[in-house]
């Protein structure tokens, strides 16, 4: 059974303002209006290519609403990193499922590209589209009920645009908890299963990919699909962290696992690169924290050396009681330095952004440009490259509320084929989560520039990029980024969007010769 919105986003969907009834194909734009128009006056909605005096085409009937008001699309033609800006010619808020089958199919027919939105929290324009179609996913936000398995484990199923927050929150009621999360939880989950999902707990169990059981899909041709890694694998590979191209998330069945009631949580200061990568790679292989992060700041002189170790313990039920000596035993942190170790709720410790990013609303810089640059280096050359690249950035401000993490993964926990990720048994991810003046476009450009020049180091290198920052790519970028996963990907998307309409902000795939920007 397709996930539907709930009461209150069908709704908050039906005030949001006046609707579009039709669609001219020769002008290519929306027609508006407060009613549908008079049967008469347009085809039988059922049919989505039905047109008005063969020449307009009666939008089919929505459960949601249809939007081309300046407010909606001005929205829509932003994002997270607020340095590109498309503007899109409508807007769907869906009622159902269905709406998006509809809209999709509708689409196809009139060769309308469609960009699906959840959270809005991309960084350079990946879930934008010129002229075409927004499918915001937010109005499917249901959380089903929680299904309890044998060994503390289970599963629930969820709307696409249910934030994790809100996941987590449902499934603590049964003592069960998704085991891995981005470190901000007011992302869409639809999101975060497009592009990969990493986090501090990646090391134990993987990405968020790497721990949903099924999905269902509306491919790009507007077909309803239920997928599995038995059920039609090729489109559940194609989905999972296929950026968009092959269908749209519309529901998700996830993986849970028993939930700590509270958490034992260490910040561990460094002195120098070296130890610090050294030490992490330990706390992968030994596996006595659940979670593994690091963070590294500038010094007086702007030079990046202030390397911090975040590692966290989980406690019972999930783990045994914290035991400080057992956990820092062998570390090599400096023990002059300003070490934490705190007790906290385990929601606490997943929502511990929360507090910083409120601040950050209440000051404006939220809505600052993030140009972030987010990539995947080879565990065996990490040192030298992280010590290169953080050597480019001396002296440049990372801006308000930005950071620079550096932290290990598990390549034998990481089982999707279109997360792309280095060679290597211990990847590294460095992130660096620039907040720059949008009133300085220059500043943002040069920003961007120097992006995709550390991605040409790092790809040099062995390395890869996690597509969720802003780093400009050509088709022979994504060629390269996919390797040996390319031909399945391509084939792919030929069978499941044909036209190739989905997701054309993510420049992965060229739309086909005369389809309308």
């Amino acid at each position: 059974m397709p996930h539907q919105p709930t009461r209150r986003t069908v709704l908050h969907s039906m005030a949001a303002g006046v609707g579009v009834i039709a669609f001219d194909p020769t002008a290519r734009s929306w027609i508006a209006g407060s009613a549908r128009p008079h049967p008469a006056d347009t085809a039988d909605t059922a049919d989505t290519a039905g047109t008005v005096g063969n020449k307009l085409a009666g939008v089919p009937k929505l459960d949601g609403t249809l939007l081309t008001d300046p407010a909606s699309l001005a929205a829509d033609a932003e994002d997270f990193g607020h340095s590109v800006n498309r503007r899109p010619a409508a807007v769907l808020r869906p009622g159902s499922v269905a709406d998006i089958v509809a809209m999709v199919r509708f689409c196809n027919t009139h060769h309308i590209q469609v960009a699906a939105r959840g959270q809005g929290h991309g960084t350079n324009g990946q879930a934008q589209v010129a002229d075409g179609l927004i499918i915001e996913t937010g109005p499917l936000d249901t959380i089903g009920p929680v299904r309890a398995l044998a060994g503390g484990t289970g599963t629930v199923t969820v709307g696409a645009g249910a934030v994790w927050s809100a996941v987590v929150r449902a499934t603590l009621a049964h003592g069960l908890t998704p085991p891995v999360f981005t470190d901000y939880l007011e992302l869409s989950v639809g999101g975060t299963l497009s592009v990969g999902g990493l986090g501090g707990q990646s090391h134990r169990h993987g990405a968020q990919v790497d721990n949903v059981t099924a999905l269902q899909v509306v491919t790009g041709a507007g077909e309803l699909v239920s997928c599995s890694p038995t059920r039609r694998s090729d489109l559940f590979r194609a989905v999972l962290a296929g950026l968009g191209q092959c269908g749209i998330i519309v529901s998700a069945t996830l993986r849970l696992v028993t939930a700590p009631t509270s958490v034992r949580h260490f910040l561990l200061p460094y002195t120098d690169l070296a130890t610090y990568l050294d030490d992490q790679r330990r706390l992968v292989r030994d596996r006595r924290f659940a979670y593994v992060e690091g963070s590294i700041a500038p010094d007086a002189t702007g030079a990046f050396t202030g390397y911090v170790i975040e590692a966290t313990a989980y406690g019972p039920p999930a783990g045994p009681e914290p035991d400080d000596t057992a956990l820092l035993r062998g570390l090599r942190y400096d023990r002059s330095g300003a070490v934490t170790a705190e007790t906290l709720g385990y929601f606490d410790f997943l929502n511990r952004l929360a507090p910083g990013v409120a601040a950050l609303e209440a000051a404006g810089v939220w809505a600052w440009a993030h140009p972030w640059l987010n990539l995947l280096l080879p565990g065996d050359r990490a040192a030298a490259l992280a010590a290169t690249l953080l050597d480019r950035m001396a002296g440049q401000d990372t801006g308000p509320g930005g950071v620079v993490l550096l932290y290990p993964l598990s390549a034998a926990r990481l089982h999707t084929p279109l997360l792309r990720t280095p060679d290597d048994p211990v990847p590294y991810l460095l992130a660096v989560l620039w907040t720059l003046d949008p009133a300085d476009p220059a500043a943002v450009a040069a920003r961007v520039a120097a992006n995709h020049a550390m991605y040409e180091t790092v790809r040099a290198a062995g390395g890869t990029q996690y597509p969720v920052g802003t780093i400009p790519m050509s088709a022979a970028d994504w060629r390269s980024q996919y390797g040996r996963s390319w031909p399945e990907f391509a084939a792919a998307k030929h069978r499941y969007d044909p036209c190739a309409l989905l997701a054309p902000g993510q420049h992965i795939f060229p739309a086909p010769t005369g389809t309308p920007a």
